[in-house]
C-alpha cells in the first residue's frame, strides 16, 4: 500500500513523468521556471533535440520505464539569435549523448525557450546561451515567454548582455572589426569611379 501511495503521488505531481512533447509540460512548470535534465540527440538549425530524463525512484524504476514513451523536446537557446557559425560551434562543442540541464522560460508552439547548462568536468559547467554570446556567435534578443517587467527577465537579460559585451570588446565573431586594408579594399570596390571603369572595360571587351 505504501509503494502504491508513492506511485500515485509521483504521478500526480509529475515528478517521474517523461515529457516527450512541449505541450505535455504543465503550465506551472514553465511559470515557475523549473529545471529539467535531458540527453542530447541532435542539433539542427531549429534548436537542440533533447530526450527528457525524469527523476527516477529506485523502488519503482522498472514501472517508470513502462510509463515512459519515446519523443524528443525541441529546445531553443532563450534570448539568443544564433548565427550559422554558432550552430557549427554547438555541434562541435556538445555531442550526443551529452547530458544537460534546461531551465524552462517559455513555450511557443512545439518549441521550448530555455537556459541550457552543460557540465564541463567534475566541478565546472557552462551556460550555452552565455557562451554563444561570449564568443560572438550570436546576438542578444528578447527572451520569449518572460514578462518584460519581471525580475527574472531583467536578471537573465543582463547576464546575456554582459556576455555579449565581452565579445564586442574583444572583437570576436560577428563583432570582429575589419582591418585597415580590408576597409580600403571595400572602399575601392564601392568607389563609383572604379565601378564605371569596370563597366567601360566590360563594354569595350565586347566591341573588340
Amino acid at each position: 500500500m505504501a509503494i502504491a501511495g508513492v506511485i500515485l503521488l509521483a504521478k500526480s505531481v509529475k515528478l517521474t513523468t517523461k515529457f516527450t512533447t512541449a505541450m505535455e509540460i504543465p503550465v506551472e512548470f514553465i511559470e515557475k521556471n523549473v529545471k529539467l535534465r535531458g540527453r542530447l540527440h541532435r542539433i539542427s538549425e531549429r534548436g537542440l533535440e533533447i530526450e527528457h530524463v525524469p527523476i527516477t525512484l529506485p523502488i519503482i524504476s522498472s514501472l517508470q520505464r513502462r510509463w515512459n514513451s519515446d519523443g524528443l523536446l525541441l529546445i531553443r537557446l532563450a534570448g539568443v539569435e544564433l548565427t550559422p557559425d554558432g550552430t557549427v560551434w554547438l555541434k562541435e562543442e556538445v555531442k550526443p549523448p551529452q547530458m544537460m540541464w534546461f531551465q524552462l522560460l517559455g513555450r511557443k508552439d512545439s518549441a521550448l525557450d530555455c537556459l541550457v547548462v552543460v557540465s564541463k568536468g567534475r566541478f565546472s559547467s557552462i551556460c550555452l546561451n552565455e557562451e554563444i554570446l561570449r564568443r560572438g556567435l550570436g546576438k542578444t534578443v528578447r527572451i520569449d515567454g518572460l514578462a518584460h517587467e519581471s525580475q527574472i527577465y531583467w536578471k537573465l537579460h543582463k547576464r546575456l548582455l554582459r556576455a555579449e559585451l565581452k565579445a564586442v570588446r574583444k572583437n570576436k565573431g560577428i563583432w570582429k572589426e575589419e582591418t585597415l586594408i580590408e576597409k580600403l579594399k571595400e572602399r575601392i570596390r564601392n568607389n563609383r569611379y572604379m565601378q564605371k571603369l569596370k563597366q567601360f572595360a566590360t563594354w569595350l571587351s565586347t566591341r573588340l
